[in-house]
């Protein structure tokens, strides 16, 4: 080992230990479950609303979920496996996902309400985003939309001065999100999300988007992937759609990476905002 790459070894021998100080929620078994079921060559419904039904919280949240105005259905499920045949297993098993997320991530003496609320609507606008401009599934989007930011929580239980990392990095105009993180913590929420993604058996274009997502130079590299590209590029328009439906007009996060967002899109200005009324006719509509 030559003395100049001493310094370095010694530094990834320091994060290496520092991630193991970091915890990261095991996959739960009803997660587990519910992916074998809708892996299988044929998932079955009954059987999916047999293995959710096992969990009287997480069956009672489905329910309330599937009779709630954002679905707008006709008919309001009277049983979990009525439930399930009317959503569909797709939506069921998204559903599912972000329901035993919230159950499972928590931080104490905190409440994550705020950061549940803007990650749904981040996923629920994702999806229509891609339901719309056919750049990736509509599925994988809202799985995206629903834990891009899942790190940050774990870093919020692991670092007693996060918060204000947090609010630094939310209001620096130059640096990356995550170079700030990285300066105070020596790790980021990305790559706390990512490594949580991959642990729960999310799909790998999800961990690899949440890796990359403040990294807005990855849009113009040929060499990533399309749809990580995609998911990078709504997540930004999604986000900044959930300030302006707040009222707030600035975001660090648009200023860096806006541009290079509807460029990769293809979204010139006017059909932007069109599609921020669209999405908050969405946010409208589920409150």
């Amino acid at each position: 080992m030559t003395p100049s790459s001493s310094p370095a070894v010694a530094s990834d021998q320091s994060v290496d230990a520092l991630i193991k100080t970091i915890r990261i929620p095991p996959r739960p078994s009803m997660l587990i479950d519910v992916q074998a079921e809708l892996a299988c060559k044929e998932p079955d419904p009954k059987r999916l609303a047999a293995t959710i039904a096992n969990d009287v919280a997480l069956s009672a949240s489905l329910m309330k979920l599937t009779n709630s105005s954002f679905f707008g259905l006709r008919l309001k499920a009277s049983s979990v496996e009525h439930a399930v045949h009317l959503l569909g297993l797709r939506q069921s098993g998204l559903l599912m996902t972000g329901i035993i997320a919230r159950q499972s991530v928590k931080v104490e003496n905190m409440s994550l309400v705020k950061f549940w609320d803007f990650s749904s609507k981040r996923a629920q606008a994702m999806a229509h985003l891609a339901s719309h401009m056919r750049v990736c599934s509509p599925d994988l989007a809202h799985t995206f939309g629903l834990f891009c930011d899942i790190g940050i929580p774990i870093l919020m239980e692991r670092f007693e001065g996060y918060q204000e990392t947090l609010d630094f990095a939310s209001q620096e105009f130059e640096k990356k999100f995550t170079a700030v993180e990285q300066e105070r913590h020596s790790t980021s929420h990305t790559s706390i999300g990512a490594l949580m993604a991959r642990t729960w058996g999310l799909p790998e274009e999800v961990s690899t988007a949440i890796l990359l997502h403040h990294d807005y130079d990855a849009l113009q590299d040929s060499t990533t992937p399309e749809t990580i590209r995609a998911l990078i590029a709504l997540a930004l328009v999604a986000e900044y759609s959930i300030h302006k439906y707040h009222g707030e007009e600035t975001l660090a996060e648009w200023e860096k990476g806006g541009a290079l967002a509807c460029d990769f899109l293809g979204l010139p200005n006017d059909e932007l905002e069109d599609r921020f009324e669209e999405l908050h006719d969405l946010f409208n509509s589920v409150h």
